[in-house]
């Protein structure tokens, strides 16, 4: 029945935008199982631990002056989508003030395949540091989705507590760069609002999308130094099995990351961490946080691939 409703939702998308978003909603969440959101008081009070202890921790090993967003839910995936769904308008925007009429077939087409990026991903989001980017406010928030991080502990036949502390100090490290660096949210946004207005209008801006490219690999590489720094417990085994369910997707979900850009994520973790990595070792994990001093002392992609050049401009 929840794809009946997902394709009637998709079917009824009207308005005179290219996408639907009330339809996206209904029907990203009608081919979603919501999951069970019962938390006992011992699972409930797990969540706060390891997030305050993530935050301590990250504190500890960065010394970044940071503290967590005020919005920390625990969330099924339909809270998910819903969280998201808003995302993902806002960045379209551009876009779509750009459309004039849009035929009734096309509006289905695009409602239809934002929906299925939307329920793709919130079957399989763990955990998220939300920048709320591009928002009227700076409000920040914190998202675990707890039967996504069930499921897949199970899957990985891991201990799940363990599993949620590890998710839940991944994403806090996110936390980290975007408190120590207020103007990160600023900076990423003008550089999206760059290359959106330029795709509305035909053109392809490769240097913007370079540039926040570039940023997410800073983003995604100094995180992980800071998991590998900063988590109080061996997870080798954890990202090794973690890795290995990747590789076995089927070639479908293949394709759909692929599509979504996830595999393109997981090489701006590998070549970040290198990074940060030699820079760590070389001049130690604070001065590796000299990238969120300004944008200006943001490595360049040239300089990601030698740290050297980023350590005698910046530190030097």
């Amino acid at each position: 029945m929840g794809l009946y409703h997902s394709v009637r939702a998709v079917a009824g998308a009207t308005g005179d935008g290219p996408i639907d978003w009330g339809a996206v909603a209904d029907a990203a969440k009608g081919s979603t199982d919501p999951g069970d959101l019962t938390l006992s008081a011992a699972e409930e009070a797990g969540y706060t631990t390891d997030v305050r202890d993530a935050r301590d921790r990250v504190r500890e090993v960065s010394e970044l002056d940071f503290d967590l967003p005020n919005t920390v839910e625990i969330q099924n995936r339909h809270h998910w989508i819903d969280a998201n769904v808003a995302t993902f308008e806002r960045v379209m925007a551009p876009i779509e003030q750009q459309a004039e009429y849009i035929p009734g077939v096309a509006r289905v087409v695009n409602t239809g395949s934002m929906a299925f990026a939307l329920s793709f991903l919130g079957n399989n989001v763990l955990g998220q540091y939300d920048p709320l980017l591009l928002a009227d406010n700076d409000d920040h928030a914190l998202y675990f989705v707890r039967p996504n991080i069930q499921r897949v502990a199970d899957q990985l036949g891991v201990e799940g507590d363990r599993f949620r502390r590890w998710i839940a100090f991944h994403e806090v490290t996110h936390a980290a760069e975007f408190g120590a660096a207020p103007w990160l949210s600023e900076h990423m946004e003008e550089t999206m609002e760059e290359t959106i207005e330029k795709l509305s209008s035909g053109e392809l801006d490769r240097s913007s999308l370079g540039q926040l490219d570039t940023t997410m690999t800073a983003v995604e590489g100094y995180a992980e130094l800071l998991m590998d720094r900063a988590f109080d417990d061996e997870y080798d085994d954890l990202r090794r099995k973690v890795d290995e369910r990747r590789k076995g997707r089927g070639p479908i979900a293949s394709l759909v990351r692929r599509f979504l850009g996830l595999g393109m994520k997981r090489q701006q973790y590998e070549r970040g961490k290198a990074f940060f990595d030699e820079v760590a070792d070389a001049r130690g994990v604070a001065a590796a946080g000299r990238v969120w001093d300004s944008p200006e002392t943001l490595p360049t992609d040239d300089e990601i691939e030698t740290p050297r050049r980023w350590m005698q401009r910046v530190l030097d």
